[in-house]
């Protein structure tokens, strides 16, 4: 007795008639016929009344009936819980990086492991995020970080050691309003922005860090918030800023913004969980590129 068997038996229980069964299945009537007559076999008695046009169970039949259910019932829950069973991810994705990154980081994740489930949480703050993955309620993170050793943009880390892989660069322009004093200019230092104002969001914002980073303490800042504001604050010609480049694409192909000549390296999208402790087999190779 094979579950295919009795799968067949219960489509022609259920439709009455060996074409009927056979239809709902997608299957031959003669390869219908032939399962039901190979059970019958297998228990040594028959199932159906064929003295009638409608198949009718016969007293066997109607004490394998509830047999047959139970039995397919459990080989469909035990394939629930070996097959469909997935593994969860709990990702906290910093709010800087989900728009542009997030979606081909989702797609490399779950094109290596189909039975991914991943569950995601959105911070705009870098240490809540760091936080939860520290004290396990994260399983692991995405942020932006400088190239160099984990926080070398300038943010802190919590006690308990984090690994990391780099999963792709994140281009930064150093832009301006085509009226900016410095907009004509053919090459750029440092010192050539002291006076000049570097538009920045939150303290603990990626770009307003990178901007740091990269220029010092020694520019003034004014804030302005988020990325889409502080774009057209620049635009505005109100100061100078530092944002990535897929944020600046479009103002910069209409002339609203122009680069200025200081080429700042790029921010690293890094993925990172706790170091003795990988939720995932395999992750970094996973996840890497």
């Amino acid at each position: 007795m094979e579950l295919r068997q009795l799968r067949v038996f219960e489509a022609v229980v259920t439709h009455r008639t060996v074409s009927g069964a056979a239809v709902a299945l997608g299957l031959a009537p003669s390869s219908v016929a032939e399962q039901v007559h190979t059970l019958e076999r297998s228990l040594g008695t028959e199932l159906f009344d064929r003295a009638r046009r409608d198949l009718v169970l016969t007293s066997a039949g109607e004490r394998l009936l509830p047999w047959s259910r139970r039995l397919l019932a459990q080989a469909e829950q035990a394939r629930r819980e070996v097959v469909v069973a997935r593994t969860r991810l709990r990702l906290g994705v910093l709010s800087a990086v989900t728009a542009a990154q997030l979606p081909a980081v989702l797609a490399r994740l779950t094109g290596h492991r189909p039975d991914l489930d991943v569950s995601l949480r959105t911070d705009t703050t870098r240490d809540v995020l760091l936080d939860g993955v520290a004290a396990g309620a994260l399983d692991a993170a995405l942020v932006l970080d400088a190239p160099g050793p984990l926080g070398t943009l300038g943010f802190h880390l919590p006690p308990a050691p984090l690994d990391h892989v780099d999963l792709q660069d994140v281009p930064l322009a150093l832009v301006a309003a085509p009226t900016h004093p410095l907009a004509r200019a053919t090459a750029l230092t440092g010192e050539d922005l002291h006076g000049h104002r570097l538009l920045v969001g939150s303290p603990g914002c990626s770009y307003r860090l990178a901007g740091e980073h990269l220029l010092g303490r020694h520019v003034r800042r004014l804030h302005t918030g988020a990325v889409p504001a502080t774009r057209a604050c620049a635009a505005q010609g109100l100061g100078i800023a530092l944002l990535p480049t897929h944020a600046v694409h479009d103002h910069l192909a209409t002339g609203a913004l122009v680069r200025l000549p200081l080429d700042p390296p790029p921010l690293h999208l890094r993925l990172l969980w706790p170091a003795d402790h990988t939720p995932l087999p395999g992750l970094r190779a996973t996840a890497g590129r």
